[in-house]
C-alpha cells in the first residue's frame, strides 16, 4: 500500500515538474532568482526530450509500482487524469522533438514577456 501511495505521489511530482518546466517562467514575474531554479529546469527536460533520454522519475515510479504489486495502473483520480499526461501513448521521436522545441518556444516567450513587464515597471518606477 504505501509503495502505491508513493507511486502516486513520484506520478504527481512528475507532474509538477512538468509544469513548472512549462509555465515556471511566470515565477520571474515575482522574483527573478527563480530563473536559478528555472532555466536548468527547462534545459533538462529539453535535453531528456532531444536525447530520447528517461527521467529518472519514470524508473523510480515503475519501481515502486511493481513492489506494490501493480502490474498497470488502476482507476483513480491519479492515474485517470494525470498519466496520460506525463506518459502518453503512440510518444513517436518525431512528437518527442517537437514538445522539446514547444518547451524551449513556450519559455523563451514567457522569458521575453517578463523582461518587459520588468523593464516597464522600471521605466515607470524613474529606473529604481
Amino acid at each position: 500500500m504505501i509503495d502505491s501511495i508513493l507511486a502516486d505521489a513520484v506520478l504527481l511530482i512528475h507532474f509538477g515538474f512538468i509544469l513548472f518546466v512549462v509555465a515556471g517562467g511566470f515565477l520571474l514575474l515575482h522574483r527573478r532568482g527563480w530563473v536559478w531554479v528555472h532555466a536548468p529546469a527547462v534545459c533538462w527536460a529539453v535535453v531528456i526530450e532531444f536525447t530520447n533520454g528517461v527521467c529518472p522519475l519514470t524508473p523510480l515510479e515503475n519501481w515502486l509500482r511493481a513492489r506494490a504489486g501493480e502490474a498497470a495502473y488502476r482507476t483513480g483520480f491519479v492515474e485517470r487524469y494525470l498519466v496520460g499526461l506525463v506518459y502518453p501513448e503512440g510518444l513517436t521521436r518525431g512528437a518527442q522533438i517537437l514538445l522539446g522545441g514547444l518547451v524551449i518556444a513556450v519559455n523563451l516567450a514567457i522569458y521575453v514577456w517578463v523582461l518587459s513587464v520588468r523593464r516597464r515597471k522600471a521605466e515607470g518606477s524613474g529606473g529604481r
